[in-house]
């Protein structure tokens, strides 16, 4: 028996040995992050249950429209949508874009940050996001200064008239965001930010990479295989 025992934990030692061996070697380019939830995620996204995925039905798909085309049309309808609802919320209210309050809630749940990281933050181009922290700062809803471990970098808080004009504005602001999950389950609103943040994750990485837009397609397919996805 205990020689039973012995012999079942070694070869389950090793099939586990031999599956991280497995993740490691395909996740190269960092789809799933390197600590045992990515693990998990890996495992759930490649050891699941196999499900009869021929019953998902699409616009085009009997002329041979790709599963990855759908996504990406939802994914700007789905964008669309949310502004449209944002705009809502911003009606007749101090805001003149949806930027500036997202750059707001930022600040008031994650603290003071660098322009640059406020900006990477809401995955925008820099341009975009000093115009919009200008605009902010002239409306006197947030401040700046100097860090104090680097005087080349400027700080960027909320100030008591930011929370202030956001906190009038938050009661439509949550309607907005409810409205946006839709009529989505509990349970299915889970597994999609489970999916979103991994595509998130993905993209957040060759974003931060700022790469030449002429050469960003040749560069991440030579870099990526989608083959396996």
């Amino acid at each position: 028996m205990y020689t039973y025992k012995l012999k079942m934990n070694y070869d389950l030692t090793k099939d586990i040995i031999h599956l991280l061996e497995k993740f490691d070697s395909e996740n190269k380019n960092h789809q799933y992050t390197n600590s045992i939830e990515g693990f998990k995620d890996w495992i759930y996204d490649n050891h699941q249950k196999t499900e009869d995925h021929q019953s998902v039905e699409w616009i085009g798909k009997e002329n041979g429209r790709s599963s990855e085309s759908v996504i990406s049309t939802l994914l700007v309808h789905l964008n669309r949508y949310a502004k449209t609802y944002s705009k809502s919320a911003i009606a007749d209210s101090e805001f003149s874009t949806q930027e500036e309050f997202i750059y707001l809630i930022n600040l008031r749940s994650f603290g003071e940050m660098s322009k640059t990281e406020l900006i990477r933050r809401n995955v925008h181009e820099k341009p975009v996001g000093i115009l919009t922290i200008n605009r902010l700062i002239k409306k006197q809803w947030v401040e700046q200064k100097h860090s104090p471990d680097d005087k080349r970098t400027k700080l960027i808080r909320i100030t008591p008239k930011g929370i202030a004009v956001l906190e009038k504005q938050m009661d439509k602001i949550r309607q907005a965001t409810k409205i946006v999950s839709g009529n989505l389950t509990e349970a299915e609103k889970h597994e999609l930010i489970r999916l979103l943040n991994k595509l998130d994750h993905f993209h957040n990485e060759i974003f931060g990479r700022n790469i030449d837009t002429k050469k960003l397609l040749d560069t991440i397919f030579s870099e990526y295989s989608f083959n396996n996805n």
